[in-house]
């Protein structure tokens, strides 16, 4: 097991993040300084939070502790027969990876939504 963290955020924690949620905004203070800890934003949860909140997606971007993650053909395969984007996109890239080999949790404000799904949850609605 890895010592990193690595933290996917959906498209709730990203609007969260813009709207000044406390823990949200420490999750992001703590992958910009604390060495070990990654937090990533795929393109299409961040494109639903812009849809939500207008100006998100600048906002995660300008982040300098956060990584977007574009959607790539094997992110695209996966998540096209979903409803919405965005929450498979984050499902997708919370998967193990070889650069994340225990995974990665799913940061959100709507922790039920991951019920039943293969997923570590880390809920910022607390």
């Amino acid at each position: 097991m890895s010592d990193a963290l690595h933290v996917v955020l959906d498209e709730s924690a990203m609007v969260a993040a813009g709207r000044g949620n406390a823990m949200a905004s420490r999750l992001i203070h703590r992958a910009h300084a604390q060495p070990g800890w990654f937090l990533y934003a795929p393109a299409c949860a961040l494109v639903e939070a812009d849809r939500i909140r207008p100006g998100t997606a600048e906002h995660i971007a300008a982040l300098p502790g956060v990584g977007v993650l574009e959607l790539d053909l094997s992110a695209a395969l996966a998540i096209a027969p979903d409803d919405t984007w965005g929450a498979a996109h984050a499902r997708h890239a919370a998967q193990a990876t070889p650069e994340r080999p225990d995974g990665a949790f799913v940061a959100t404000t709507i922790p039920d939504r991951w019920a039943g799904q293969a997923v570590r949850v880390l809920d910022l609605s607390l």
